[in-house]
């Protein structure tokens, strides 16, 4: 079984104890993914009795739930005008309506359920790389103000106070959104699914246990692992950006996130984001910024994490936000793959009765995997289904030459970024 190494998972509680799945088992429902999109599915059928196993293929929050950057935003990477045009007015509303609630839900998870992890609700500040990034978030800032949510658009002078750099031409702060260790919150998840009371007890999850075949068996399902068998009523898959099989693949292209972490500022950072909201910018090429809880500065971009090539990055975009700070040094670097879709919006798929999955969340999987779990459970004791696009196509065989293109502008923009 591979382990996560990021700062997340040095810095995190453990999670529960997961051993691998050893031998045959029977359960109603049955999830494939231990991230935040599985083990919100999971917490929501413990807590109404039904009884549920989570298989993980190598430990919880592997994947993007512990590699995110852990900003806990509202909505999707599209303004919400964007996603009621996309979806049309009953489910644009619908999904706008429970996404912009998402950072809500999540902070209502953590205190309810008492989870470790850090979090902030300060905000977050989508800051502007330029004087047209500005002009679009005052298109953002519209759309989001239309719909009464407390967004506020700070100038350049206002977004430096609240940084800590000149380095922005502006910001959009969204007061409803904060930050997490987003591993601490996996697990945190993870232990009050497994803990939850009622007629079974809580979830069972089974980590290093990668699923090798799913197949109907009379009226459900058997899961085929390594070491035993899970039959089920129902599967929901929730891998996201990692795979799964079933056609899941099919749906985005993964693109890779790096983020290096300094060392603890100390009173060196007391100027830098001193209320902890975390950014990122309007750049084609994103860059985010954040500070931990003891004061690391962790800075992150689009790409494979390269070696020295990443650090001389990091050392220049501290340098051009920060210059102050001086030589840092970096304590830990870390990538995760993000799920991106050409639409940037999620996708539902529901290839077979009792069968179903949701990802592409473009990277912001912390509010819509968990709200989309939530919903996806729902689905599966017969509610709505979430309202996001159906995947309907076939395999996607241009999807290995989209995800090298990517990566090979990523690395030439990280090289140029470097120099």
């Amino acid at each position: 079984m591979s382990r996560l190494d990021s700062l997340w998972a040095r810095t995190a509680p453990p999670g529960p104890d997961s051993a691998p799945l050893d031998g045959d088992t029977e359960t109603e429902t049955v999830i494939v993914g231990a991230g935040f999109t599985g083990l919100s599915a999971a917490l929501r059928l413990a807590e109404r009795g039904v009884s549920c196993c989570v298989l993980e293929a190598n430990e919880i929050g592997f994947g993007g739930s512990g590699r995110n950057v852990g900003l806990v935003n509202a909505g999707l990477w599209l303004p919400p005008d964007r996603i009621e045009a996309a979806l049309g007015r009953e489910k644009g509303e619908r999904l706008v309506s429970a996404l912009s609630e998402a950072p809500g839900q999540v902070f209502s998870l953590i205190d309810r359920h008492g989870i470790d992890c850090e979090a902030t609700r300060t905000g977050t500040i989508h800051a502007a790389h330029s004087p047209a990034g500005q002009r679009e978030l005052e298109e953002r800032h519209a759309a989001w103000s239309e719909l009464g949510a407390p967004v506020e658009l700070l100038d350049r002078d206002e977004a430096a106070s609240a940084i800590g750099t000149r380095a922005f031409h502006g910001g959009l702060l969204d007061r409803r959104a904060g930050t997490i260790n987003p591993l601490g919150y996996a697990r945190g998840l993870a232990h009050a699914a497994a803990r939850a009371e009622g007629r079974n007890a809580g979830a069972r999850i089974f980590a290093g246990t990668p699923v090798s075949g799913v197949s109907p068996s009379g009226t459900g399902w058997v899961v085929e692992t390594p070491r035993g068998r899970v039959r089920a009523d129902k599967v929901l898959l929730a891998t996201n950006a990692y795979g799964g099989g079933l056609g899941a693949d099919a749906v985005y292209t993964p693109i890779h996130y790096f983020q290096v972490a300094s060392r603890p500022l100390g009173e060196a950072g007391a100027e830098i984001m001193p209320e902890r909201q975390g950014v990122w910018d309007t750049a084609p090429v994103m860059t985010s910024v954040r500070r931990d809880r003891v004061g690391r500065l962790i800075l992150g971009s689009m790409g494979r994490l390269a070696g020295r090539l990443s650090q001389r990055w990091a050392d220049r975009a501290a340098r051009r936000l920060f210059p102050a700070l001086g030589k840092l040094e970096w304590e830990c670097a870390w990538h995760g793959r993000i799920a991106l879709t050409s639409d940037h919006l999620p996708r539902l798929l529901t290839p077979a009765p009792g069968l179903w999955a949701v990802m592409g969340y473009n990277g912001r999987g912390i509010g819509p995997g968990t709200v989309l779990g939530r919903w996806l459970a729902d689905a599966a004791l017969g509610g709505e289904p979430p309202p996001v696009p159906v995947h309907e196509n076939g395999p996607d065989r241009l999807r290995p030459v989209r995800a090298a293109a990517f990566e090979t502008a990523f690395r030439a923009w990280l090289t140029v970024k470097s120099i």
